[in-house]
This record gives C-alpha cells, structure tokens and sequence, in this order.
C-alpha cells in the first residue's frame, strides 16, 4: 500500500498509458477481424434469379469447333497451311504469326430445336436441350497451360492464392441449409491447382468446399468423412463436447486463429450432417428410371451419372455451389487431345446422357428455374492440327461455355469466333465477365463482394468484369 501511494494519479495514467493504448488497438483489431470474417449476412445484394449452382466442369478443354461451334470453313479448307496468330503459338516458338494445318472435325453438326442451333454428334442427347440452352461462342480467358487456366476459371486468377468461386458464393450468401455444407465438389481433380480450385485463400476457412472423393476414385464410394461412428449417438456427442472444450481452450489462447475456429464449427457441422448426408448420398432412394435416366449402371455413364445424380440431390437439399469434374488425376486432363482427338467420342459418351439426365430431371423438379447450370472447360481448342498431327492444342482466345435455367435466356447464342473457330471477335465474353454475370443472377454484385486482406480490398473479379446482361432473360 505504501508503494502504490508513492505514484500520483498523473505518474499512474504517464506509465500505464501505453498499456491503455495496446487494449484499445486490441479492440479495434478484433473489431476488423470480425467484420473481415463475417459473411455479407447471408443476404443477396438484390433480388436474386437463382438460388444455386451446378458447375460442369470438363477439364483439360473441350473443343468447340468440335462440339457447339461449327465452321464450315473447317471442312472446305481442311489439310491446307494457312496464318493462326495466338497465344500459345507466341509462348512455344516466341514468335506471333505462324504457318498451321487446317483440320476438319470428324464429327458431322446438325441443327436442333426450334431455335435451330448446331450441335455435332457428339453431343447427341444435350442437343435435345438445346432449346434450355443460353450459348456462349466468344468466351476467352487467361493461361494458356492447364495450371494457370484452371486457377483462372475457378479462381479468377492465374497464379495468386485467390478465394474459388464457390467459396465467394457462400461468403455472400451464406448457408441455406445449416446441416450441409453450402459448396461441394464432386470428385475433383489433385492436379492443376488442386485444392486451390475449391479453397477459401484468405477468406475465412469456413467458405472453403467440401470435396467428395477425387477425379481417379470410383464414384459409388463418394462419401463424406465426419464424426459418424460405431458408438452410441450420447457417446459420440460426449465426446464431441469434449473435443469441442478443449478447441475452445485453444481457440481463447489465439483469438485470430482463424483455422481453429473453423475446425470448431466444422466440427459442429459434421454432427448435424450425420442426419442428413447419409440419406443425401444414398442413392438407392431414387427409382430405376431415374437411374436409368443419368445413365448409372451403364459401363460408359455410370460413373458421371453418379456424380450428376448426386449434384441434383445436393441442390434439392440446399446445397449453394456444386461442382461436378469430369476429369482425371493423369497428366494430360481429360478432353485435352493433343495427338488424338477422336478420343473426343469417349469422353462425350461419359457425359452426354448424364448431362441430359440432369437437365430433364431439373426440369421435372421445378429446380431449373432458379438452378444455374454451368458447363465448360479452362479453355478450348485450336482449329488447327497441332504440329501437323492428329489433335488439337489449346486455345484461350475463343471458346464455348453454355449456361442454363437461373434466369438466362434460353436457345440463344451469344458472341461470335472468326471463320475458323479460332478467336473470339464480337460480342465477347471474359472469364472475368461469366463470374460477373453469374454472381449478378444469385442476387451478388460482383464490385461489392469483396473481401479486405492485406491493406486492400479482393474480389474474384478482381478490377474488371461486366454483366453481360444480353444474355439475361
């Protein structure tokens, strides 16, 4: 006591000031990490047209003047050299203009629907859709290799660690059901940026996607790993109590762990799901001619079947974001046919049924109209044989991607490649400008979903970006 009356209130507040200080910016801080990693109130900037997301993801690229995009110049010049200009001819040999082999595609087109759009037989049951179908002919985007590409289309960037779409969706939206998770990827793929494709980055780890087994497993084993288990349901959840204590003790030791938080609630996420994931991935529920439907059960569409089947059972229950990957864990992606493009015909046959499967079964739910489906690959394909041989190389300068339900307009083709499929030249769209656009139907502007990290604000846009609003119903 005789100590503390030799300090006066003016020597008190002069030595204990700093430590005032440090409480006050203590607060301030946790203040901002707070409001960094709250999600926008789970509520759409406006009305929103659609509620979720089916990505199709076919990587490695699938090639348009093959598939949705037909040139008849292919056919009429076929075997000649003529001038290709892009960017991978630029990156290969570091020179621009170079002399290439016009090749055919061996796939005959026909028109299809009222709206009359070609499709080549590759596609032969999507083509019965085509009037859902809103087409994108003049896409273009960045990375002329698969990695960047893959970063680009998922990420909106080619190199940076950047939050995937998915995860600013359910940053911006939040969960519609509380006993899912709100971003599932079906079977991705471990190569060309992995987990990056599905990741939250800097975003709170809560946004990140749940993967579902991977692009080299069997589809009937697609499962989700959580808490379920031998024990009695009391059992598990005292242990979880338990468990969930002692991150609690860890979680106060480090109140900006952002990871241990997220493991926190993860936790609490996967007990609730234990009543409602068993019965969304069991798919024994579903009649034969639903299966049948999706093609499960056939050697060549069982497995994508599978996966489409599930992405329809994720929506119905709630799921925001689902991605379904066709793909594989190889080298060379999928549809990336650089010395045999009729292998082109294996993978469309895996995809085909499936794809038509899910369109009718959306339909016949009454899910389409406020479901986005979104089909396309990183990139597309050169009109040209590649060094002279049998396949195609990759091409970022112009290709297609299709949308459907959600509030686009259906049966329509928008933007225009040169006479040879080659680059895009009118009515452009920038991979920047399909997120853009796909943000603005689920009710998000694109310029105000951002996220600040490091002294600046993201966003999956990053500085550019449009609505391409022609092509909204």
């Amino acid at each position: 006591m005789e100590k503390f009356d030799m300090f006066s209130r003016r020597q008190f507040l002069r030595t204990t000031g700093c430590g005032f200080g440090a409480l006050a910016w203590s607060a301030l801080a946790s203040q901002q990490a707070l409001a960094e990693s709250a999600p926008s109130h789970g509520l759409p900037h406006f009305a929103p047209r659609a509620k979720r997301v089916i990505f199709l993801f076919m990587q490695g690229g699938v090639s348009q003047v093959d598939s949705f995009d037909y040139k008849t110049r292919l056919a009429r010049d076929d075997g000649k050299k003529m001038p290709f200009n892009d960017a991978r001819q630029r990156a290969n040999t570091g020179q621009g203009e170079s002399s290439q082999r016009v090749m055919k595609s061996p796939w005959r087109f026909a028109q299809h629907g009222e709206c009359g759009r070609w499709v080549s037989e590759l596609f032969p049951q999507t083509a019965q859709h085509v009037d859902r179908l809103c087409l994108l002919h003049a896409m273009h985007t960045e990375g002329i290799a698969h990695g960047p590409a893959t970063l680009f289309l998922h990420c909106g960037a080619t190199t940076q660690v950047r939050p995937s779409m998915g995860s600013w969706v359910l940053y911006g939206l939040g969960l519609e059901n509380e006993n899912l998770p709100g971003f599932v990827t079906i079977c991705p793929s471990a190569g060309n940026g992995g987990a990056r494709n599905f990741g939250s980055a800097f975003l709170p780890a809560d946004f990140q996607g749940t993967p579902l087994g991977n692009a080299g497993g069997p589809a009937e084993k697609v499962t989700i790993h959580n808490l379920v288990g031998s024990q009695p349901p009391i059992e598990q959840r005292r242990r979880l109590d338990l468990l969930q204590r002692l991150n609690g003790i860890q979680s106060a030791r480090y109140p900006h762990d952002d990871e241990s938080e997220a493991a926190i609630r993860s936790y609490e996420l996967a007990w609730r799901m234990q009543r409602v994931a068993p019965d969304v991935l069991d798919l024994s529920h579903e009649t034969p001619q639903t299966l049948a439907r999706y093609g499960i059960g056939e050697r060549d569409t069982d497995k994508f079947g599978r996966q489409c089947l599930l992405a329809r059972r994720f929506c119905e229950a709630g799921v925001r974001y689902v991605q379904v990957t066709y793909g594989d864990n190889t080298a060379n992606p999928a549809w990336d046919q650089h010395s045999n493009l009729p292998k082109h015909a294996d993978h469309a046959r895996a995809v085909d049924q499936p794809i038509a499967g899910l369109l009718s079964d959306l339909s016949d739910r009454g899910l389409l109209d406020d479901t986005i489906v979104w089909w396309g690959g990183e990139f597309g394909r050169t009109p040209y044989a590649e060094k002279n041989g049998t396949g195609r190389d990759h091409n970022p300068g112009g290709f297609t991607a299709w949308l459907c339900g959600g509030g686009f307009k259906p049966g329509v083709a928008f933007g225009q490649t040169d006479e040879f499929g080659h680059l895009a030249i009118a009515e452009k769209v920038h991979m920047h400008d399909l997120h853009a656009t796909i943000l603005h139907q689920l009710g998000l502007d694109h310029q105000r979903l951002t996220f600040r990290y490091s002294g600046r604000d993201f966003r999956l846009t990053d500085v550019f970006g449009r609505v391409v609003g022609e092509v909204i119903g």
